[in-house]
């Protein structure tokens, strides 16, 4: 804002006092000309004074100044020859007449504003009473009440008669005990629940209390008490609220939660609840006594606590996998997996994982089985089943023996034909030709060893084989198997190639006796080319649910129609040397694994041996 605005601003608000006292003054001089025959040079100054009077009163000091002035140049114009004193009393009069006039206005205006404050306060007080009185009665969900020293009611609100049924008319001006149960009422609560208020400022508690139809409810209370500004007790404000659906919902929450902790409490399976932060939020009976940890001990705390490694450091990864992708890889499975006692030992568990949603929470609950026992069971069971199948090893050659007997009287006659024959050849008295008796020996030799071959094969077939079971992985497994099946193949022309699935897993095996299948299938696929070689083996892999399937798949000739259903019993065999043996021990050693082998005729030609393995579960480090 300019000094130029201001200024033209301030004689704005101004000018119509200084007018006025321009105008007393030229007012006051024209009358005193007027009755100047009359008074002479007495009393210059006197009608003047009216003017300064008129000036201050309603333009305040600078009008009253300027009328002072303009008074003190014209008045001593009509007293001729005037000494200075007059002059100078009109000077001070005048100057009192405009102090005077400006304290009296001064006074007038503090007066205005006295009174328009007094006027704002009763106006902003007279609100302040409505909106409270609306927000009051607003609260309807609450009862609110005040009472005076007494304890009688002076205020009720419109939550009060929603609650307790009474309407104001009925309650103003009566006693507080209304509101208790007679027996309260007849021991004196009313008094002493003020007279506690009054002595700690506040109280607040629960209790039951009445209705106007006679019926109870649980309240919850709040009794405060008033004071005004000079500490002087004026009363108590006290707010009820009706909590008997709330108390009664939490009871039926409270006995629902007792009633699944007895549940959970009786249930053999353990059982873990984690949030979405892999933090433990509860930890049932079953699964304190099965890790050795209190629930205190692990609630608040990873479940990582609970896993050896390296479970433990991939585990958060796994969910994080979840709640990013929304994957599921071990929500509603059964999974076997490790888990890590207080003391430190592990032990082979079976998890199975549900998730929940509710009250924007999201939870995983594990429900754990210790399968200790039942694996030390299986192995048990796996070395009974190795001793059975040695003795069906042995029953089996008993039913051979008669047919071994005459496979080895065969040799066995040959070399004694021959032998004696060489014997004669030397005992004869004709001269012996070499080249005869040498043929005769190799001969002899030839059957020799044939008929210990035989020998040797039913020994090893025969021995006992452990199933020394270990994890392998299946990819180098086919690659060694192929090396030693499939050597000189390549020089005949066959063509040998490999189709592995992505993310085959691994094996529980006995390494050796499963190459020797791969390599038995391998060998009969090479033969079946024929002498002159040519044709393609395949080896394929894929998983089959809780299996490997694998394939040894060839375009050779294909079965017999004669022999395809007797082909993995013992001594059947297309092989012109061949004993038999070497399926029928295939199927031995897959079913021995929990698998199982089967051919079939290949669409186009050949022939497809088929064996499955069980996949090796090593817990949630495999895949999630």
């Amino acid at each position: 804002m300019s000094a130029a605005w201001r200024s033209t601003s301030y004689w704005h608000g101004r000018w119509p006092g200084y007018l006025l006292a321009i105008s007393a003054i030229a007012f006051a001089a024209a009358l005193r000309v007027v009755l100047a025959p009359a008074l002479g040079i007495r009393v210059p100054f006197l009608l003047f004074f009216p003017a300064i009077v008129a000036a201050a009163g309603f333009g305040g000091i600078g009008p009253g100044l300027v009328s002072v002035i303009g008074g003190a140049i014209i008045g001593p114009v009509f007293a001729g020859e005037m000494a200075p004193a007059p002059l100078m009393l009109f000077l001070l009069t005048g100057a009192g007449i405009v102090l005077l006039a400006a304290q009296l206005s001064a006074w007038k205006a503090k007066a205005q504003a006295s009174e328009s404050s007094a006027t704002a306060s009763s106006e902003r007080a007279s609100q302040l009473s409505r909106e409270l009185a609306l927000l009051i009665d607003g609260a309807s969900n609450y009862a609110i009440y005040m009472l005076d020293p007494t304890g009688h009611v002076t205020i009720w609100n419109i939550g009060g008669e929603r609650i307790k049924g009474w309407n104001e008319r009925e309650v103003i001006g009566r006693h507080c005990s209304m509101f208790y149960s007679p027996e309260e009422g007849a021991a004196g609560k009313p008094d002493t629940d003020l007279a506690r208020t009054l002595e700690h400022g506040r109280l607040e508690e629960e209790g039951w209390r009445l209705r106007k139809d006679g019926s109870r409810f649980r309240a919850n209370i709040t009794i405060t008490a008033l004071h005004d500004h000079d500490g002087r007790h004026i009363g108590f404000g006290k707010v009820i609220r009706d909590v008997t659906e709330e108390r009664a919902a939490e009871a039926s929450i409270e006995a629902s939660e007792m009633q699944l902790r007895a549940i959970l409490a009786t249930v053999p399976d353990a059982m873990i609840v984690i949030d979405d932060t892999a933090y433990i939020r509860s930890f049932s009976t079953a699964a304190q006594q099965l890790f050795g940890y209190t629930e205190a001990e692990v609630v608040g705390h990873n479940i990582r606590m609970l896993m050896p490694e390296p479970y433990r450091s991939e585990h958060d990864g796994y969910i994080a996998h979840y709640l990013t992708t929304g994957e599921r890889r071990v929500i509603g499975t059964r999974r076997r997996v490790l888990g890590e006692r207080k003391d430190g030992s592990t032990f082979p568990l079976e998890l199975s994982v549900g998730e929940a949603l509710g009250g924007g929470l999201r939870m995983f609950t594990g429900f754990i089985r210790d399968i200790s026992a039942r694996e030390e069971t299986e192995v048990r069971l796996q070395d009974l089943q190795a001793k059975l199948v040695h003795v069906s090893r042995l029953s089996a050659m008993g039913t051979m023996a008669s047919t071994l007997a005459h496979e080895l009287n065969q040799p066995l006659a040959a070399v004694a034909n021959y032998v004696e024959a060489s014997r004669d050849l030397l005992d004869s008295d004709e001269q012996v030709d070499p080249e005869m008796l040498r043929e005769a020996l190799n001969e002899a030799a030839g059957e020799a060893f044939r008929a210990g071959n035989i020998v040797r094969r039913l020994r090893e077939f025969v021995a006992r084989g452990e199933l020394e079971k270990s994890v392998e992985p299946l990819p180098p497994l086919i690659a060694e198997a192929s090396a030693l099946g499939l050597a000189g193949a390549a020089e005949k022309g066959i063509q040998y190639d490999t189709d592995l699935a992505d993310g085959l897993g691994a094996v529980l095996i006995d390494r050796v006796q499963i190459q020797q299948v791969l390599i038995n299938l391998m060998r009969n696929a090479a033969e079946a080319m024929g002498p002159l070689g040519g044709g393609h083996i395949w080896v394929f892999a894929r998983r089959d649910g809780a299996f490997l399937h694998l394939s040894v798949v060839d375009d050779g000739p294909g079965l017999a129609p004669e022999i395809a259903d007797r082909l993995f019993n013992a001594f059947q065999t297309t092989k012109r040397d061949g004993m038999g043996l070497g399926l029928s021990i295939c199927r031995t050693i897959v079913e021995a694994h929990g698998g199982r082998i089967w051919a079939q005729a290949r669409v186009g030609g050949g022939t497809e041996f088929h064996f499955t393995l069980p996949r090796a579960e090593v817990g949630e480090g495999d895949e999630r």
